[in-house]
């Protein structure tokens, strides 16, 4: 398991009949109803992402600046520069605004620092390079919400900035000519959750004006999708429909350049939704900043050259494949330093030969595997540039705050962050990193749970089932893509594939065979062999492998499923702690008039040999079944035993694993409705009604 815990949620029936009514199908239906969907008009909505309305891009905070200093720039012939970041994010930005500037008769000078040689944001290098370059206005995207001295110096090179971000922003803001930033607490726009990339497109549509917003924004939509999906941004709000129109705009591509690079990564066949772009696309366009090669992902969305775009694809590819190298070369290195001295409540690694533009996908797969933030520093003459990945809720840009005195420089998002620290400073700062992760998780592990939207019956896992989950896209943060679990499941057959790395298994439940894929697995360390039972939790995906298309279950978590009589066990022991019950563990545990009838009538003939009844209820409940030839539930038992010693039928007497049952002399009926433990479970049968 990876997980310590599975959080599994119930759908609300009433809710989830309504929608299957209403003509959703029961899939579809459950989960929306266990996400607390239930009405109609909610529920069309949700579905419905293009009805969402976008927010008014001029109540973003010094909007109106903002677009006034770039008509202002436009109309004097003035030289732009278009300065983003090196990730996805960034880059998508600075393509929107290169060529929305670009097609309004600007000349722009897109421009991207080098992750290994500048580092993030503006810099001081750069600066001097722009302005030898005759550059007189600088509009960043997704970076320069800290960049106060940087600022600084460009208005005393003559060089105006207008910073468009979406990071957490820190105390003092920069003095730009305008500073539009969705998180400026004296911000009033209603959505919080903008991409770096949002904000350049709400900036293209202050400019572009009311009557070419909506063309503005049906053209660049297809870039704002993917940094928005990229950057794990929220799919609510104003990101649904970009994102959702967005995604429609690549599917096929009307730009050259995700038109080769679909085609290079196998997906010109498939659907283009949030997954493909998070996992295929988004990796490879990202390849190209940590390799410190930006300019590339730039120019393949520039070129109008279809050969150049093809050649630029093909260059993306291979970076990924050498970062992927890279990456798992030092992920094994920080495993086995970390197995030979385990640290505690944060993982804080510095390195002088690491690449720096690979560590923070080393920092998130540490974070995953050891369940703690994980702080990554590469070295370099004495200075380290670090990038950190969060766990179990902990807001990174809070924590990196509170350690500020030891830093030169930090910024990012509560889940994803990077600082710069002087490498004397390393272990004081890894000292108070970790004191402050132990105080906010107050001496409990940090929650290692899996949320899982539904458990389900085999037989709604049909083809046209899990592809009307689709009407879920844009799926992401707030909108999750859909877990399912399923229970019991028989292990029909296993198999290592991809060189050993991933385990494909064949499970068949209910009379249903489903193949399933948990990558990066391996069946020996779970302990599952062929005819074992495994609970799996999973996303439900179509194979479409020469023309027959089926379900596939692309495992997230998988466990040995317990035996009948431990979850049984289990409902009991819940009940026994006085924990709210479900309706189905109620309806469970409640004894019928037949069960209480059999055991009484059964411990009345063994009485007559002996006085006192005394055995283990796995035992007794096996003797009554034969004797009543009823299905034989142990806790049930053990329930009627409790309910009769309550309403004064017998004696009970515990003894570790066996129990004492004495029959009492009772002269009248009694009326075991009335019990305690009765109307218990009646009440909860009652309240689901």
């Amino acid at each position: 398991m990876k997980y310590k815990q599975w959080q599994v949620a119930s759908p609300c029936p009433e809710g989830q009949l309504a929608l299957e009514r209403a003509g959703y199908p029961p899939l579809l239906a459950g989960l929306l109803a266990a996400r607390g969907v239930s009405g109609l008009e909610e529920a069309r909505r949700l579905l419905t992402p293009e009805s969402e309305v976008i927010p008014d891009p001029m109540l973003l905070r010094d909007m109106d600046r903002a677009a006034a200093r770039v008509k202002l720039a436009l109309e004097r012939g003035e030289r732009i520069a278009v300065y983003g970041d090196y990730d996805v994010d960034g880059i998508t930005s600075t393509c929107l605004l290169t060529q929305f500037l670009t097609a309004r008769g600007g000349g722009v000078v897109p421009y991207i620092p080098s992750r290994l040689g500048e580092g993030y944001g503006l810099n001081q290098e750069a600066l001097h390079i722009l302005s030898g370059r005759g550059v007189s206005l600088i509009i960043t995207v997704d970076c320069g919400i800290t960049a106060v001295e940087e600022t600084v110096l460009a208005r005393s090179m003559g060089i105006d900035v207008v910073i468009t971000d979406h990071h957490a922003c820190k105390e003092e803001l920069p003095p730009a000519a305008a500073v539009v930033d969705p998180h400026r607490p004296d911000c009033p726009y209603p959505f919080k959750g903008l991409a770096g990339v949002g904000v350049a497109l709400m900036l293209a549509l202050a400019v572009a004006g009311p009557e070419e917003r909506r063309a503005v924004f049906y053209e660049f939509c297809d870039l704002a999708a993917v940094g928005t999906v990229a950057d794990v941004m929220p799919m609510t709000g104003a990101n649904r429909p970009i994102v959702s129109l967005g995604l429609k705009r690549l599917d096929p591509p009307r730009r050259l350049g995700f038109s080769s690079l679909i085609r290079c990564a196998g997906l010109e066949d498939k659907p283009v939704n949030s997954v493909s772009v998070g996992y295929t696309l988004a990796p490879r366009i990202n390849a190209s900043g940590r390799m410190g090669r930006a300019e590339v992902a730039v120019e393949l969305f520039l070129t109008k050259d279809p050969a150049r775009a093809d050649a630029l694809a093909a260059e993306l590819c291979e970076l990924n494949r050498e970062r992927q190298g890279i990456e798992g070369d030092i992920f094994q290195e920080c495993v086995q330093h970390l197995e030979e001295a385990p640290q505690r409540d944060a993982i804080v690694l510095a390195g002088d030969q690491w690449h720096q533009g690979v560590v923070g996908i080393v920092a998130s797969r540490l974070a995953e595997k050891y369940a703690c933030p994980c702080f990554m520093i590469c070295l370099d003459h004495g200075m380290g540039k670090g990038s950190c990945r969060s766990w179990g809720e902990i807001n990174l840009f809070a924590l990196l705050s509170s350690c500020e005195g030891l830093l030169e420089n930090f910024g990012g998002h509560a889940l994803a962050a990077g600082f710069t620290v002087r490498e004397e400073n390393i272990p004081a700062l890894a000292q108070a990193l970790r004191r402050a992760v132990a105080e906010r998780r107050g001496g409990r592990e940090l929650p290692s749970v899996l949320d899982v939207d539904l458990a389900v019956d085999p037989k709604y896992l049909t083809v046209e089932a899990v592809e009307a989950l689709d009407l879920l896209e844009p799926c992401g943060t707030g909108n999750p893509r859909p877990v399912f679990l399923l229970r019991g499941a028989q292990v029909h057959t296993m198999s290592q594939v991809g060189r050993g790395r991933h385990l494909k298994l064949r499970l068949e439940s209910r009379g249903v065979s489903l193949d399933a894929i948990f990558f990066s697995s391996q069946g020996e360390e779970l302990g599952l062999y062929p005819g074992c039972r495994a609970d799996a939790v999973f996303y439900p995906q179509i194979n479409d492998f020469r023309g027959a298309r089926s379900v596939q279950l692309q495992i997230v978590d998988l466990r040995l499923a317990p035996s009948r009589a431990q979850l049984e066990r289990a409902i009991y022991e819940k009940y026994s702690r006085g924990e709210d019950l479900t309706q189905e563990e109620a309806r469970f545990l409640l004894p019928s008039r037949r069960d209480f009838v059999g055991l009484y009538r059964w411990l009345e003939r063994q009485s007559t040999a002996s006085a006192v009844v005394e055995d283990t209820p796995a035992r007794i409940a096996r003797a009554v079944s034969r004797a009543t030839r009823r299905q034989e539930v142990p806790v049930r038992t053990l329930l009627c035993l409790e309910v009769m010693e309550e309403r004064g039928l017998i004696d009970l007497n515990r003894r570790t694993d066996r129990i004492q049952i004495t029959l009492r002399q009772v002269e009248h009926k009694v009326d075991l409705e009335a019990s305690g433990i009765i109307r218990r479970l009646r009440r909860i049968l009652e309240n689901d009604l």
